[in-house]
C-alpha cells in the first residue's frame, strides 16, 4: 500500500469539510493507520485512529453472524418462518411466509419502523419534509424494540415476502434481535457479545450500556441536511432505538480484525460465509439499488465485503477482500452533509468525491481492477 497516497486522501475527506476522520488499512502483516481534523471543534483536540466509534448498520454484520452461529448449532431454521418462533411479533400468513434468511437479506418485505417511531422527523422516505427537532426530543428515549417491531410490522408492506428487490428495513434486524433472544435465553447483545464479538477477540467493541460512548471518541456532528447549522454533537445518545440493529460501538483496528477472520471461516462456518455471499437486489436506506447478502454487500465494483453504517452524527465504512488479504475501516464524525434540492433529493457535496476516492485508495482499486 502507498501510505503517502493514503494519508493524502485521507487529509483531502477533513479538507471537503469532515471535522475529523480516522481510518486503518491492513493488507497482510502492513498496516496503516491515519488521522485528519479534529474530535472537538470547540477545543481543538485531534481526532486519533485509535478512537471508539459507534459503526452505525455494520453492526448488522454482527447480528448476521450470530444468527448463523445458532444456525450451525441447530437452533434456528435459515429458511424457517419466522412466526415458527414468534408467532406474536409476526402473526397469521406474513409470519408463516417470512423466513429467517429474509429478515437478514431485507427481502420480508417488512416496512421501516423509523418513520412510526419519530412522527414529527418523517425522516423516511420524504426527506424535503425532515426537520432536525426529533432529535433533540428523543435524546434520552428509551424505546421498546417490541414496540418498535409492532410499529413495522403494522406499517403498510414495503413488498411481498421473498420478493425483489427487498428494501432496506431495521424492522428486521429487531426482529433477528428478539428471535436471538427467543432461541438463547439471554438478550440478544449478550448473544452478539459472546458468540461473535468476544470470539473474535475484540477488546474495544461492544454495545453501549447507556447514553455515552465509553473511553476515547470522537463527538458527533449532524448537520441534517443543512438544517442543523452549525453542526451539533450527538454523540451522546440512546441507541435503544436502533438496538441490535446499529447500536454497536467499536474502532478501526477491532473492525478490521473482524472482517479479516470472516473470511477465514473463524467466525462462522465457510458453508455460512457462503449463504452470507448469496446476494439478491435491494433497495437501501439511501434509495439505491444494491446487491445485499446475509448481513453483507459488495463495495461497488469491487471483489470487497463489508457494510457501511451511520449514526447521528458518526458514519463508517468497513470491507474485507474476499480472499482476506486486505481490509479497511473508515470512521467520519459528520453526518447528513449534503443540502437537499426542492424535491427533497440530496445534492452532491465534495466530501462524497473524498471518500470515494479515500475508500479506492484503501481498496487499491487499480490494483483491484487490473488483477
Amino acid at each position: 500500500m502507498d501510505h503517502a497516497k493514503l494519508d493524502a486522501a485521507l487529509e483531502a475527506v477533513h479538507r471537503a469539510g469532515v471535522p475529523g476522520v480516522f481510518a486503518e488499512v491492513r493488507a497482510g502483516a502492513e498496516v496503516w493507520r491515519g488521522a485528519a481534523g479534529v474530535a472537538d471543534v470547540e477545543t481543538g483536540h485531534p481526532v486519533s485512529a485509535r478512537m471508539r466509534h459507534r459503526v452505525g448498520s455494520v453492526t448488522k454484520t454482527f447480528t448476521a453472524a450470530a444468527v448463523l452461529r445458532q444456525v450451525e448449532a441447530g437452533r434456528i431454521g435459515l429458511d424457517t418462518p419466522i412466526g415458527h418462533y414468534l408467532p406474536s411479533l409476526v402473526p397469521g400468513d406474513r409470519g408463516r411466509a417470512i423466513t429467517v434468511r429474509m429478515l437478514i437479506d431485507h427481502t420480508s418485505g417488512l416496512a421501516e419502523y423509523l418513520p412510526y417511531a419519530y412522527p414529527s422527523l418523517k425522516a423516511f422516505p420524504d426527506l424535503a419534509a425532515t426537520r432536525p427537532d426529533s432529535l433533540d426530543d428523543h435524546r434520552y428515549t428509551r424505546f421498546d424494540p417490541v414496540e418498535l417491531i409492532g410499529m413495522g410490522v403494522g406499517a403498510p408492506p414495503a413488498g411481498l415476502p421473498g420478493g425483489t428487490p427487498g428494501v432496506y428495513s431495521n424492522t428486521n434486524y429487531l426482529l433477528l434481535g428478539q428471535l436471538l433472544e427467543h432461541v438463547t435465553g439471554g438478550s440478544a447483545e449478550e448473544c452478539i457479545t459472546r458468540d461473535v464479538i468476544d470470539r473474535a477477540g475484540l477488546r474495544d467493541t461492544g454495545f453501549p450500556t447507556g447514553t455515552h460512548v465509553e473511553g476515547p471518541h470522537s463527538k458527533l456532528y449532524e448537520s441534517w441536511f443543512g438544517m442543523i447549522d452549525p453542526p451539533r454533537d450527538y454523540s451522546v445518545f440512546d441507541m435503544s432505538w436502533v438496538g441490535p440493529s446499529a447500536s454497536l460501538i467499536s474502532t478501526v483496528s477491532d473492525l478490521n480484525r473482524f472482517f479479516k477472520l470472516l473470511p477465514a471461516g473463524e467466525i462462522v462456518a465457510p458453508a455460512s460465509l457462503a449463504e452470507m455471499r448469496r446476494t439478491v437486489r435491494i433497495i437501501s436506506q439511501e434509495g439505491k439499488p444494491i446487491d445485499y447478502g446475509l448481513g453483507l454487500h459488495p463495495v461497488e465494483s469491487t471483489d470487497f465485503w463489508g457494510h457501511g453504517g451511520t449514526v447521528w452524527g458518526g458514519g463508517t465504512l468497513a470491507a474485507t477482500r474476499a480472499d482476506g488479504g486486505r481490509q479497511f475501516a473508515v470512521a467520519v464524525n459528520l453526518q447528513r452533509w449534503n443540502r437537499l434540492d426542492a424535491s427533497g433529493r440530496p445534492q452532491p457535496h465534495p466530501i462524497d468525491g473524498a471518500l470515494a476516492a479515500l475508500y479506492r485508495e484503501a481498496m487499491s482499486w487499480d490494483t483491484v481492477a487490473n488483477r
